[in-house]
């Protein structure tokens, strides 16, 4: 009998007023089941980044997509999240019969069938697991992202709009990596080239 293989696919990094959006798709394998699937958001940082290896080692396929700060400001940050999921999916090494995706909202272009679901990463393990994966690589690039840009405090906040990082704003302007179609953005601008 062949199994039926459903992908997964979450996102992270919707709301920063920095860095990429990503999003990952994974197929996991019924034979091989990982204990303490979750959302990511539910899940400390220290158990993501334990969970995360043992995801890419059992699934059945995995996938990570992007999308940039470019294709953010140019697209805005919903359709540029589709983008990314539509990535990963096609970045799948295993095709998938379906496509799970959390939200309320279907990427376009998919040319597997999908089906959104509310609140699908406390619902769906393979969602569950993608949550996981997106959350635990955008992590990585900001902190890498932070090296290149200390003055804002990246490697804290990962980017989201903290009073730390909203007065690291103010008083150094935005980044190449800021996200000039996000209003707390474009006003730290406003209030960066008129400050004495």
């Amino acid at each position: 009998m062949v199994e039926w293989k459903a992908a997964g696919v979450d996102e992270a990094g919707r709301g920063p007023l920095c860095g990429p959006v990503y999003a990952a798709a994974v197929i996991l394998d019924p034979a091989r089941p990982i204990d303490g699937l979750n959302d990511s958001k539910k899940l400390s940082e220290k158990k993501r980044e334990a969970l995360a290896p043992l995801i890419r080692e059992r699934a059945l396929a995995w996938a990570v997509g992007v999308a940039t700060v470019e294709e953010i400001d140019r697209l805005n940050i919903l359709h540029a999240t589709m983008l990314a999921m539509r990535r990963a999916v096609e970045g799948l090494q295993v095709p998938p019969d379906e496509v799970l995706i959390d939200g309320n909202r279907v990427p376009p272009g998919l040319i597997v069938p999908a089906r959104a679901i509310i609140g699908g990463d406390a619902l769906e393990q393979a969602i569950s697991a993608a949550s996981i994966l997106a959350k635990t690589c955008r992590d990585r690039e900001m902190l890498a992202l932070a090296v290149l840009y200390p003055q804002y405090g990246i490697a804290r906040h990962k980017g989201y709009p903290t009073r730390e990082h909203l007065t690291a704003l103010r008083e150094h302007g935005p980044s190449p990596i800021h996200r000039r179609s996000f209003a707390p953005v474009v006003q730290s601008w406003l209030d960066f080239g008129t400050s004495d």
